[in-house]
C-alpha cells in the first residue's frame, strides 16, 4: 500500500482526497500557489509545499515542479484530483518515468480517450452505440456541409478536443452552417490548439446519463451504476442525481453493459467515466442512449455514486494503484437509495452569473448530510481559480427524500458577503418540473425567468429582521449576546433600511424569537403552515437574514450607517475585484451604454456603462486598484439635471 501520497491539486478535491488518505493511514503531500498559501488543503495535509505564483498556470499546471515535490518529500505516488493536470497523458507518463505511482489510468487509455473522433471510432469497434454523425478526416467546409445536410438539421458541430462546452455549435438551419463552422473552429484552435470537428445529430430531448466505471490491473472492470446530470447551465453540471430517474432495470443494464465494453476496449485502470446522451423523448430506452465521451479521471459528482453504493471511490483508487484487485466484484454492488449533488459557487446568478470574491465572513453549512468543501469560515475565494464554495450532498431512501434534504441543506447555508447561487438551486431542486422528472439538458435555460429571482424581501423577512434588532437591543436574552424579552410590549419597534427603502417595523407578534435544539437563535415568522425559521448574522450596523439560500442585508438606522444607497446615476461595483481600465475622467460628457471602465474577477471582465447621457462626477477608482462589492466608484449626473 502507497505509505505517502501528494495531491496535485487544491480545495475540495484535495480535501477530500486528504480524507480517505487519513483514514488509511497514509501521509499525505499538498502542493499549493501564493494564493492558496492559507487555504485549508495547504492545513489539512501532513506536509505542503510551494510550487509558484497565483496563477495556475505557473503553478498547478507545472507538471515538473509537481514531480520535483513529490522526491523532495519522499511521496511515493501522485493523486491528480481532477481538472488541471488529471486527464494529461503526457504528464501521467512523466510521473511513471519518474518512479512514482501515478494514482490514475494508463497514459495511453488517456490518449485514447483524448480525441472525440478517434474515441468514437473506438467505441463503434467495440459496439458501444454512438450518435449518428460524421467524424472523418475529410475537414473541407464542402464535405462537412454535405455530411450535414445527410444527417438532418439541427445538428451539432463539436471539436475533436474539445470539453466544458467550448467549441460546440448548435446549427439550426444549412444557411447558418459555414459560419458557425468557422466560428467553432475559432474557438477550438483558441482553447485546445486542434481546430478539427466532428458533426453529430442533435438530440432534441436530451439527457446527460454517466456511467461510472472501475478498473484495475488484473483485468476486472466493474460500473457503479449510472448518474444524472442533465441540470445544466451552458454546459456546465448544476445539479447531479443517482440513480437517473425513470431508468428502469432493462436499460441500466444494457447502458452499463456498454460502459464497461467501452473501458475494456482502452485497457482501462482506475476510476473513470462513459458519458452518454439519451433521447428522452419517448423516456429512457437503450435505443436511444448514444456515447459521447469518457472522463478518464474521478468525476466532481462522483459523491451521489459513493452514496448509493457505500463505496469510497478515493480508497479504491489507492488500492489498486497499489496493485490491488477491485475490492467488489459486480455481483456484490447495488443501489441503496437516492442521492443528490449541488455545486455552491461563489457567484451572483442575478447578475448573469458574476463570479464572486473576497473574505468569507461567515460561512455555516448548518446540519447537512455531507459538505465537500475546501473552505472555512475566514477563507478568501480567489480570482485565480474555479469558484466553487463546496459541494452540497444529500441522500434519501427515494428522489423525493433526497430532494426534501438537499433543499433543507441550502435552506440551513449561511454565508456573507460573498454572493452565492443558493437560492438558484433550491429553486431549482424545489421546481415541480424537475420533481416531475421533466428534464432535459435545456432545462435551466428554458426556466431561468422563474429560477433566477432578484433578492428581495417579503413581509416576513422583514420581521424577522426586526425581531432580531429588538433581541440585540434587550440586556435580558439567553439567546443573543445583549438579550431579547419574550414579554416585550406591543410598542416596541425597530427602524431598518434595505437597498434604500426604510421601515419601522412594530412588534405585533407576527415573529418570535427561540432557541433551536443546539441553542442557536432562530426567528419564526408567520402563522400556521405559512410560518418560516430564520437564522441571522447580527453586527454593529447591520443584521443579515439567511431565507431559502438568500443572504439579506438590513441596515440598522437606529445605529446609523455608511452604507451607500444607490441612486440612479450611481456606479456600483457589481462584485469585488481588480479595475483593469478606466476610460473617463471626472467632467466628462458620457452617452447611454458608453463604457465607462471595466472590472475583473475570476478571469471574467465585466464592463460597467453610463445608465444615461450625462457628466462623470467623483470618480474614485483608477486602474489597478482592487474594489469591494457595491463599493460607489462614480456618478453619472443626467444632462437634464441642473
Amino acid at each position: 500500500m502507497i505509505q505517502k501520497l501528494l495531491i496535485a491539486n487544491r480545495g475540495e478535491i484535495a480535501c477530500r482526497i486528504m480524507r480517505t488518505a487519513r483514514a488509511m493511514g497514509i501521509a499525505t503531500v499538498a502542493v499549493y500557489s501564493d494564493a492558496d498559501a492559507k487555504a485549508l488543503h495547504v492545513r489539512s495535509a501532513d506536509e505542503a509545499v510551494h510550487i509558484g505564483p497565483s496563477p495556475a498556470a505557473e503553478s498547478y499546471l507545472v507538471g515538473e515542479k509537481i514531480i520535483a515535490a513529490a522526491k523532495a518529500t519522499g511521496a511515493e505516488a501522485i493523486h491528480p484530483g481532477y481538472g488541471f493536470l488529471s486527464e494529461n497523458a503526457g504528464f501521467a507518463q512523466a510521473v511513471i518515468d519518474a518512479g512514482l505511482i501515478w494514482v490514475g489510468p494508463k497514459p495511453a487509455s488517456i490518449e485514447a480517450m483524448g480525441l472525440k473522433d478517434a474515441a468514437k471510432e473506438r467505441m463503434i469497434a467495440a459496439g458501444v452505440p454512438v450518435t449518428p454523425g460524421y467524424l472523418g478526416p475529410d475537414q473541407s467546409v464542402e464535405r462537412l456541409t454535405k455530411e450535414a445536410d445527410a444527417i438532418g438539421y439541427p445538428v451539432l458541430i463539436k471539436a475533436v478536443a474539445g470539453g466544458g462546452g467550448k467549441g460546440m455549435r448548435k446549427v439550426d438551419a444549412p444557411e447558418n452552417f459555414e459560419a458557425d463552422l468557422e466560428s467553432c473552429r475559432r474557438e477550438a484552435k483558441a482553447s485546445f490548439g486542434n481546430d478539427e470537428v466532428l458533426l453529430e445529430k442533435w438530440i432534441t430531448s436530451p439527457r446527460h446519463i454517466e456511467v461510472q466505471v472501475f478498473g484495475d490491473s488484473h483485468g476486472n472492470v466493474v460500473h457503479l451504476f449510472e448518474r444524472d446530470c442533465s441540470l445544466q447551465r451552458r454546459h456546465q453540471k448544476v445539479i447531479e442525481e443517482a440513480p437517473a430517474p425513470g431508468m428502469d432495470e432493462e436499460t441500466r443494464e444494457a447502458i452499463c453493459a456498454a460502459a464497461v465494453r467501452a473501458a475494456k476496449a482502452v485497457d482501462y485502470e482506475g476510476a473513470g467515466t462513459i458519458e452518454f446522451i439519451a433521447d428522452a423523448s419517448e423516456g429512457l430506452r437503450a435505443d436511444r442512449i448514444f456515447f459521447m465521451e469518457m472522463n478518464t479521471r474521478l468525476q466532481v459528482e462522483h459523491p451521489v455514486t459513493e452514496e448509493i453504493t457505500g463505496v469510497d471511490l478515493v480508497e479504491w483508487q489507492l488500492r489498486v494503484a497499489s496493485g490491488e484487485p477491485i475490492p467488489l466484484r459486480q455481483e456484490e454492488l447495488s443501489i441503496d437509495g437516492w442521492a443528490m449533488e449541488a455545486r455552491l459557487y461563489a457567484e451572483d446568478p442575478a447578475k448573469g452569473f458574476l463570479p464572486s470574491t473576497g473574505r468569507l465572513e461567515k460561512l455555516n453549512f448548518g446540519l447537512a448530510y455531507r459538505i465537500d468543501t475546501g473552505v472555512q469560515q475566514g477563507a478568501e475565494v480567489s480570482p485565480f481559480y474555479d469558484p466553487m464554495i463546496a459541494k452540497v450532498i444529500a441522500h434519501g431512501d427515494d428522489r423525493s427524500g433526497a430532494i426534501d434534504g438537499l433543499i433543507d441543506a441550502l435552506d440551513a447555508l449561511q454565508v456573507w458577503p460573498i454572493k452565492t447561487n443558493a437560492a438558484f438551486l433550491r429553486r431549482t431542486a424545489d421546481h415541480t418540473e424537475f420533481r416531475n422528472v421533466k428534464l432535459d439538458t435545456g432545462f435551466i435555460a428554458r426556466l431561468e425567468d422563474q429560477l433566477i429571482v432578484e433578492d428581495i424581501p417579503g413581509e416576513l423577512e422583514w420581521a424577522a429582521a426586526s425581531q432580531f434588532v429588538l433581541a440585540d437591543r434587550s440586556p435580558e436574552s439567553e439567546y443573543l449576546p445583549q438579550g431579547f424579552r419574550l414579554n416585550a410590549p406591543a410598542t416596541m419597534h425597530a427602524t431598518l433600511s434595505f437597498r434604500g427603502e426604510t421601515r419601522t417595523i412594530v412588534d405585533d407578534g407576527t415573529a418570535h424569537l427561540i432557541a433551536n435544539d443546539f441553542g442557536s437563535p432562530v426567528v419564526i415568522a408567520g402563522q400556521g403552515d405559512s410560518a418560516e425559521a430564520f437564522s441571522a448574522l447580527v453586527e454593529d450596523e447591520r443584521i443579515v437574514i439567511f431565507s431559502a439560500g438568500r443572504a439579506l442585508p438590513f441596515d440598522r438606522m437606529e445605529r446609523g450607517t455608511g452604507h451607500h444607497h444607490a441612486h440612479d446615476g450611481d456606479i456600483i461595483a457589481p462584485m469585488p475585484g481588480k479595475v483593469i481600465a478606466v476610460d473617463v475622467a471626472d467632467g466628462d460628457a458620457v452617452t447611454a451604454g458608453q463604457r465607462l471602465m471595466v472590472l475583473e474577477a475570476m478571469k471574467m471582465e465585466h464592463a460597467l456603462t453610463a445608465p444615461f447621457d450625462g457628466v462623470v462626477e467623483g470618480l474614485s477608482v483608477k486602474a489597478g486598484d482592487q474594489v469591494q462589492v457595491e463599493a460607489l466608484l462614480a456618478t453619472v449626473k443626467s444632462a437634464n439635471e441642473e
